[in-house]
C-alpha cells in the first residue's frame, strides 16, 4: 500500500493537504505496468474531483484522506494489453463514477 500526500494551491491558505491510500495487490492486477497505470489514474482523479468532494463537506476536521483498493482483477480477455486506452478509459469511468457518488451533498443526520 502507497500513501500520497496531495497538495494543491488551497493549502497556503490552511486547508489540509489530502492523503490518498491506494491498495493495489499483485493478486488483482498482476503486470507493475498495469499497476502503474492505475496509480496514475487514481491521483489524476482526485484531482479532477477534489474540488467538488470539498464543496460536499468530505474533507476537512474529521476527514483528511481516503484509501481506494481494487478489490476483484480487470478482464485479462477483455483488456489483452496492461496500458490500453481501453483499460484506461474504463479505470476512469469507475473512478469518476465512485468520486461522483462521494461528492454527494452530506444529508443533516445520515451520517453519509
Amino acid at each position: 500500500m502507497g500513501v500520497d500526500d496531495c497538495t494543491d494551491a488551497t493549502e497556503a491558505s490552511g486547508v489540509h493537504a489530502w492523503r490518498l491510500g491506494l491498495v493495489l495487490p499483485k493478486k488483482q492486477a498482476r503486470r507493475s505496468v498495469t499497476r502503474s497505470l492505475l496509480r496514475h489514474q487514481i491521483r489524476e482523479s482526485l484531482r479532477r474531483h477534489a474540488p467538488a468532494v470539498r464543496a460536499a463537506g468530505r474533507h476537512g476536521d474529521e476527514v483528511d484522506g481516503w484509501v481506494v483498493r481494487l478489490k476483484a482483477p480487470f478482464d485479462r480477455q477483455q483488456f489483452p494489453s496492461a496500458a490500453s486506452a481501453a483499460l484506461g478509459a474504463a479505470v476512469r469511468a469507475e473512478l469518476d463514477e465512485l468520486w461522483a457518488r462521494l461528492s454527494r451533498p452530506v444529508q443533516p443526520g445520515s451520517g453519509t
